[in-house]
């Protein structure tokens, strides 16, 4: 299973952060990545400034040939399609697609694999366990809902209509 996460707090020539999500799903279509399954979008606030925009956020399951590094430089150029400017760590943006898990591979040069940050981020968790509630870690062998239950901030991630 190949499974991206997307979240935008800033809006991009597409519109707000909801429809740059839809519109970068869109885009991975167009360039070849069959978009299996979409969670509901998220709302959750910004971090580490909770005064800056609030973050929308889902989770995609995809098909693809190709290869992580391959894929990770097609999001990232998806990225920058939507207006997507790399500042300093965690400043808002209007677009950012991670690649969470490539098929279980464990990468840890070039693209890290599984993300690195996975197990502590309930905004990928609590909508990656919508969509594939079976998902185990590759590294630790940890399951979705196990990982969520060790998150103090699940609370803060809210499903939006």
């Amino acid at each position: 299973m190949i499974l991206i996460a997307l979240g935008a707090n800033l809006p991009s020539p597409a519109g707000p952060p909801a429809a740059t999500l839809r519109a970068a799903l869109a885009r991975l279509e167009r360039r070849g990545v069959k978009i299996l399954c979409i969670s509901s979008f998220y709302e959750t606030p910004a971090w580490p400034d909770p005064s800056d925009p609030p973050f929308v956020n889902a989770v995609a399951t995809v098909k693809t040939c190709l290869q992580p590094v391959e894929l990770l430089a097609l999001l990232h150029g998806v990225e920058t399609d939507f207006g997507r400017m790399r500042s300093v760590p965690n400043a808002p943006r209007s677009l950012d697609i991670d690649l969470l898990d490539h098929n279980g591979c464990v990468m840890t040069g070039g693209p890290i694999l599984p993300h690195p940050r996975i197990a502590e981020r309930g905004f990928v968790l609590v909508p990656l366990a919508e969509i594939a509630p079976d998902w185990r870690h590759p590294v630790t062998g940890q399951g979705v809902k196990g990982l969520l239950a060790g998150l103090p901030d699940v609370g803060a991630v809210r499903r939006l209509p």
